[in-house]
């Protein structure tokens, strides 16, 4: 599948390269380039790691009160932090770069689903180590999902696991062991990024495979295909196994929080495609003034037009799906398939004509998630 997928790619490079859609205005070597990797850095990544790293100090400040005292109410709470810290870890995913690259922060923060089963083996035994790679899929979010919320139907028996089970000091243990990682790991970004990185990201202003925007540009583009689309819509929809697995929703134990996890990691994509601050009206330079500056067109129509019209168009078909994914895949998957749908219309426009006009190649072969 991945040599077919190589091949469709090739094939649309050169089906592009033979139509109407090359850059009419100047060389993209023109463009100032390091004023978007500015923007990028001091309005837009900076900004949301700082405010990542503020929730997860709240969700490790949540847990120490839960572990401290074990109660119902104590539960809510956690799980408030849970959801806001969550959410402001869709502003942060896509930013694979620096020590988060050698961190691998997203999978050691948000591969799902998580093993339970694994989860467990480390409390009755009593020992884990986070570090390993093969823990990836039962630390970060979705194991706090499982622990906060489904060991047991109802708040009071989940409760019970964290005082009257035999292993309840170990699960005490392992859910502030896991936010603890989670604010350390971010901790550790944000000081990557604020102590010397953001100077050699923005230097590296040049154009070329190893270019701070050549490499952002491949990252984000990866992540939109891979955690985006496929993560949160397709793969749970089925497109990669022919069968829906409402078993691989993100959030998946929780009571319909999967929707507004992918609705703002769409937001957050689409905001760093135009530019926009994070938690600001305000905007600066980006791939879609790239794009104007070089008079890019798709059949006549101005590209980053199309782009952030197919941003709104999945958008709008994400409106109409239920806010448990679980449930929409379970009970009406078709849904799910056309939200697929025009994502997947995004990844040719972003993939395709964009990289063409900005004269970036790809530095992978396929994202499909399979």
């Amino acid at each position: 599948m991945r040599k077919l997928s190589f091949l469709f790619i090739t094939i649309l490079f050169l089906g592009v390269s033979c139509g109407d859609n090359t850059p009419s205005g100047p060389s993209p070597d023109d463009f100032d380039r390091q004023a978007i990797l500015i923007n990028w850095s001091d309005n837009i990544i900076i900004p949301a790691f700082r405010n990542m790293s503020t929730e997860s100090a709240g969700l490790r400040s949540e847990t120490e009160s839960f572990v401290q005292s074990p109660t119902v109410q104590n539960l809510t709470s956690l799980r408030e932090a849970w959801e806001t810290a969550y959410l402001a870890f869709q502003h942060v995913s896509m930013f694979e770069m620096g020590v988060a690259m050698d961190l691998r922060y997203r999978d050691n923060l948000n591969i799902y689903p998580t093993n339970p089963d694994e989860i467990e083996e480390s409390i009755n035994s009593g020992s884990w180590n986070f570090d390993l790679p093969s823990l990836n899929d039962s630390q970060g979010f979705p194991a706090l999902d499982y622990l906060i919320n489904g060991l047991a139907a109802t708040d009071a028996e989940i409760v019970e696991f964290y005082t009257t089970n035999p292993a309840a000091e170990q699960y005490r243990s392992y859910l502030l062991d896991l936010t603890l990682r989670i604010e350390t790991l971010t901790n550790t970004v944000l000081e990557d990024w604020t102590s010397g990185y953001r100077d050699e990201f923005v230097n590296n202003s040049g154009n070329g495979a190893n270019a701070s925007l050549d490499m952002m540009v491949n990252d984000y583009i990866y992540y939109y295909e891979r955690n985006l689309r496929a993560g949160k819509i397709g793969i749970p929809a089925g497109v990669f196994s022919g069968n829906p697995l409402s078993t691989h929703v993100e959030a998946y134990y929780s009571d319909g929080f999967s929707k507004a996890l992918f609705m703002e990691s769409l937001t957050a994509v689409r905001n760093f495609f135009n530019g926009d601050h994070f938690d600001s009206q305000n905007s600066g330079e980006s791939l879609s003034s790239y794009l104007q500056y070089l008079q890019s067109m798709k059949e006549s129509v101005d590209l980053s037009t199309l782009i952030d019209e197919q941003f709104v168009s999945a958008e709008n078909a994400a409106a109409a799906l239920s806010p448990d994914f679980r449930q929409q895949v379970e009970d009406d998957n078709t849904l799910m398939l056309a939200t697929y749908d025009q994502l997947q219309a995004n990844v040719v426009l972003l993939k395709v004509d964009m990289l063409q006009s900005l004269n970036i190649n790809v530095d992978y072969v396929d994202a499909d998630g399979d």
